[in-house]
């Protein structure tokens, strides 16, 4: 599902039915930035939005998944496309979480096994540290590399609003988290929250702000 594609084509039938961003806006109660997210491409509508969306444009869920319009012939096929980009996004993103846990246990030994071999055996002061620098190194790189693999890997929902959002890089760093959750700010109703682990990107909402064009 094309983000860009799709806000393209929500813009484009919104104008058709003579809407201003605003006035889609109220007709959903949601702001008319997040229509303006949609519309340029930094983000699409969650689940529970979809259907009264569709509804206000005169659309189907098959249609604003496909980002156009789509003939009776054409909408059983359509619909098995989408279907299948979703099962396959998913099992994308298990792949990558998948790789991050490898990641993190050959980041940890490896690190941890450098840092104790300088530790506990004899060797000048100028290996000793240079060992250490790499232990510490590796590790670093490897948790780097584990957040971006997540952050590519879906995105979090709220427990109170059921928002689903992907957090900017610096809130996934500091939130406090267990395995399938992490304490974080949703951008829709603004509450710190124990924010659950979610894996298809197809109704995730990203959370920089986009200007109203």
């Amino acid at each position: 599902m094309d983000q860009k594609l799709t806000g393209q084509f929500i813009a484009k039938i919104r104008k058709e039915k003579g809407l201003t961003q605003r006035q889609l806006a109220e007709l959903l109660l949601i702001s008319d930035k997040t229509v303006s997210k949609w519309e340029t491409g930094g983000g699409l509508p969650e689940v529970s939005l979809m259907l009264p969306l569709c509804k206000i444009l005169g659309i189907t869920v098959n249609e604003l998944l496909s980002a156009e319009r789509i003939s009776e012939t054409e909408y059983k096929k359509k619909a098995e496309e989408n279907l299948m980009n979703l099962i396959e996004e998913r099992k994308e993103n298990k792949r990558k979480l998948w790789l991050e846990v490898v990641i993190m246990v050959i980041t940890l030994l490896g690190g941890t096994t450098i840092i104790l071999l300088a530790s506990y055996f004899e060797m000048a002061i100028g290996w000793r540290i240079a060992l250490i620098c790499i232990g510490v190194a590796i590790m670093v790189g490897g948790i780097s590399v584990m957040c971006v693999l997540e952050l590519s890997a879906g995105g979090y929902q709220c427990q109170k609003c059921k928002a689903k959002f992907v957090p900017s890089f610096g809130a996934y760093i500091m939130g406090a988290h267990t395995i399938m959750y992490r304490r974080l700010k949703c951008p829709k109703c603004g509450v710190r929250n124990w924010c659950k682990r979610t894996l298809t990107l197809g109704d995730v909402e990203e959370e920089p702000e986009n200007k109203e064009e």
